[in-house]
């Protein structure tokens, strides 16, 4: 019984995601490894934090994927984090890639992550402009987690520069985000 529920939740939860126009590519579909722990992070949160991974861009899944993981093998081998610190991450390729993923802590901005889910933007948004199409993702993302109750409906967006001495999320995406509904100055 309790595998038939399992399999019904996860087919609503594809179904609302793909209703959303939504695809996220799991953590195990990039090659990503399994995070050391996870600390939950709660629902109806009021933050969300923009950034950029300042480093290269990348245009396929292929390239996505292996950028992912050499993110995660900084994050993890060398800052000595659990996982790749963001819940998500948006590939050129216009897919959004799952970091943490959904209630789970993430390690993306220091005291804002308990407070906020953090969504990065592969690539150096100083140099590169984000795509329509990692426009379009980001932005099914937030619809996403608004459906699921990960944060509040009137939730505020920042960029990483707001909550940080840092240039993160690059000028270019900083000026993008910047027009969206939910920015705050």
């Amino acid at each position: 019984m309790v595998s038939k529920t399992l399999f019904g939740l996860l087919a609503v939860l594809f179904c609302a995601q793909a209703a959303l126009g939504l695809t996220i590519i799991s953590k195990s579909e990039w090659g990503g490894a399994a995070a050391t722990s996870k600390t939950s992070l709660a629902n109806g949160l009021s933050y969300v934090v923009i950034h950029h991974t300042a480093g290269n861009y990348c245009s396929t899944k292929a390239a996505c994927s292996q950028e992912l993981r050499n993110i995660q093998s900084y994050h993890q081998k060398t800052l000595g984090w659990a996982d790749i610190g963001y819940n998500f991450l948006i590939g050129g390729d216009g897919n959004v890639y799952e970091g943490r993923g959904w209630n789970v802590l993430g390690a993306h901005a220091t005291n804002w992550n308990s407070k906020a889910i953090g969504i990065s933007f592969l690539g150096n948004y100083n140099n590169s402009k984000p795509t329509a199409a990692q426009i379009a993702a980001a932005k099914s993302l937030l619809a996403t987690a608004v459906s699921r109750g990960q944060i509040k409906s009137g939730y505020i967006l920042y960029g990483h520069r707001q909550v940080g001495s840092t240039e993160c999320p690059g000028t270019n995406l900083w000026n993008e985000i910047r027009t969206w509904a939910n920015w705050k100055a």
